[in-house]
């Protein structure tokens, strides 16, 4: 089992940057395939990003493509998401999950733990 603890969410302007932390528990940090989602007020968690276990393949929603960089260090637990050229529209509740897939996903229910999430709030 892995606990999960996302950080690093805040009020940018739109333009602005963010860099979002996944920091997880346990031994087993690599063995996990990791992936970012948001969830908006009144819409459903969606898929943002996801990573492999060693970092080696990604994918990304087509909405963030070329804005945002998933990335991983397996010696820090930590999985990382760099939003540049942040949109409103990207304002929303973001969270960390993990699977023991080794195919990476893009659907919630591909994920077995998830993070608490963190606000990341963009103005116009």
């Amino acid at each position: 089992q892995v606990q999960l603890v996302e950080s690093g969410g805040g009020l940018v302007q739109a333009g602005g940057s963010l860099r979002l932390s996944c920091a997880a528990s346990g031994r087993t940090f690599s063995s996990y395939a990791m992936g970012w989602f948001h969830q908006a007020p009144g819409k459903e968690r969606e898929f943002v990003a996801a990573i492999n276990w060693s970092g080696g393949s990604t994918n990304y929603a087509d909405s963030v493509k070329g804005r945002f960089t998933i990335s991983r260090d397996n010696a820090k637990n930590t999985m990382y998401l760099q939003m540049n050229s942040l949109k409103p529209e990207d304002t929303a509740v973001y969270y960390c999950a993990a699977t023991r897939r080794i195919l990476i996903g893009t659907a919630t229910r591909q994920y077995d733990y998830w993070g608490q999430g963190t606000q990341v709030t963009v103005s116009s």
